[in-house]
């Protein structure tokens, strides 16, 4: 490549929030604008930099010429446990608190860099928006990328406004096991939808304390969108369309750009090899795309409760059973973090019970797993990823919603979307049986299987040229090219 060409190219400089659950959309957000001729520094924190070298080998980072990866501190102490999430809200109150500083030495010595095009903008995570004030003193514009859905992003951006009616924090501890209040509509948020419930808001307003990090953080970091120069969204307006019109008025400059899966898959086999560059913090296990070919169609349950979720060892177990007595085939990811403060090990009995319908791994690639012939359905937690890739397959769910915006997710999914079945959150044996079942064979599963496909059609008329989602990725690489 001629250097003169090089250094006349846009440099984004993309910071996503140091979970697997940001990291995965940012890198795809990151190929798609380098697709469109950006370069690209993609910047993970020194403790997330280490995990992806051991998951992915020491050659994985190297990245390519126009698309390289740096590294800062999230300012926490250095921990022996580096194959777990970090405690979120410690990681928050950290890289809210910390980062501002090496992040904007960052940024100046790639300025400096003979061989780099100066940074002409950032995408940064919108909860890491210490960014926006690097991007004002470097006088760089910068988009801030929400990774939740927009019905989840739409009740943070009223946390504010929750917190002055005394709705949060609650008065008492009582309300947090209270299921009358738990089910009491909340009507304060425009374009939800009808008869939105209290446990339906992401599940950081479920506390007594004012000082309650994320609900403080989280609130924080919502009501800093505005200043940045536009605000990107993983979904597409049809499926969402009802919170996105309502949240135009807020935030004027909304894109929706996805599922940025499909996005992604357009874009042709590149000879640099961005293909090749990949962000899955554990190991993937071999085997569970060979176990599935074995498989009837639509014959497996696919269980995975994401990178962060955790659940006691009695849940363990009563999962566990469910999928035995459910007399169904399932492929079930248990991370080695899954069951809090122990190792996550299922009975016995249970292994030998179901031995020739049953696969244990501790990660897979999901995006084709979900896409195999032979899956189902999807026993999930209703990260935002999770549930897209769920739409963009045609695959529907049973939620059990840990934290965040799962719990808004997964109301969507039953409700607006017609997708999903709710779990109740104390894991039951029987009840895990029953979801299980009537997704599989039963009339309910059958209509959902329908919706599924339709949105999965939707999703891919969103991303085609001409659609919703295609026209807003232009829109913003005009503004990303013409502000810097």
């Amino acid at each position: 490549m001629d250097d003169a060409a090089g250094k006349e190219k846009p440099h984004a400089v993309c910071v996503p929030y140091p979970a697997q659950g940001h990291i995965t959309p940012m890198l795809k957000l990151a190929k798609l604008l380098h697709h469109r001729g950006f370069h690209i520094t993609f910047v993970h924190t020194e403790y997330n930099h280490q995990r992806l070298l051991r998951s992915r080998g020491a050659s994985s980072l190297k990245g390519l010429e126009n698309f390289r990866f740096e590294t800062i501190p999230d300012g926490l102490p250095p921990s022996d446990c580096d194959h777990v999430t970090q405690d979120i809200p410690t990681l928050s109150d950290s890289t809210s608190k910390t980062c501002l500083v090496p992040f904007t030495k960052l940024l100046k010595k790639l300025n400096q860099a003979p061989d780099l095009p100066s940074v002409s903008c950032i995408v940064s995570d919108g909860a890491m928006s210490f960014t926006l004030d690097a991007a004002q003193e470097l006088q760089v514009p910068e988009v801030v990328f929400w990774t939740p859905s927009a019905c989840g992003f739409m009740c943070y951006l009223h946390y504010q406004k929750l917190i002055e009616l005394g709705i949060t924090p609650l008065k008492d501890e009582s309300y947090l096991t209270d299921r009358d209040f738990l089910d009491s509509v909340i009507d304060c948020i425009p374009g939800l939808v009808k008869n939105f419930r209290f446990r339906d808001i992401p599940s950081f307003v479920r506390t007594t304390n004012p000082d309650e990090i994320m609900l403080n953080y989280v609130n924080r970091e919502a009501q800093r969108a505005s200043k940045a120069a536009a605000v990107v969204l993983n979904t597409f307006y049809e499926l969402e369309r009802e919170v996105l019109d309502s949240m135009a008025s807020i935030l004027p400059r909304i894109y929706s750009v996805g599922p940025l899966q499909i996005l992604c898959d357009q874009i042709p086999d590149d000879k640099e090899g961005l293909n090749n560059i990949g962000a899955n913090l554990w190991r993937e296990e071999q085997g569970s795309l060979e176990w599935l070919d074995a498989k009837e169609p639509k014959s497996v349950i696919y269980v995975n409760f994401g990178s962060i979720a955790v659940m006691s060892p009695h849940q363990l177990v009563e999962f566990a059973w469910g999928l035995a007595n459910s007399e169904q085939s399932f492929l079930w990811v248990i991370r080695p973090d899954l069951v809090k403060g122990e190792t996550a090990i299922v009975p016995p009995e249970f292994v030998e019970v179901t031995s020739e319908r049953g696969l244990l791994l501790s990660w897979v690639p999901q995006e084709k797993v979900l896409s195999h012939p032979s899956v189902a359905g999807f026993l999930t937690h209703c990260g935002w990823n999770s549930m897209l890739e769920s739409i963009c397959h045609g695959v529907p769910v049973i939620c059990w919603p840990f934290f965040a915006e799962q719990q808004t997710n997964c109301r969507y999914a039953c409700d607006a979307w017609g997708i999903g079945m709710e779990m109740d959150d104390e894991v039951k044996r029987e009840e895990v049986k029953r979801l299980v079942r009537e997704l599989m064979e039963g009339e309910k599963g059958k209509e959902m299987r329908k919706k599924a496909l339709r949105w999965k059609t939707s999703a891919e008329k969103a991303t085609n040229p001409g659609g919703s989602s295609c026209l807003d990725l232009d829109k913003l690489v005009r503004i990303l090219l013409t502000t810097a």
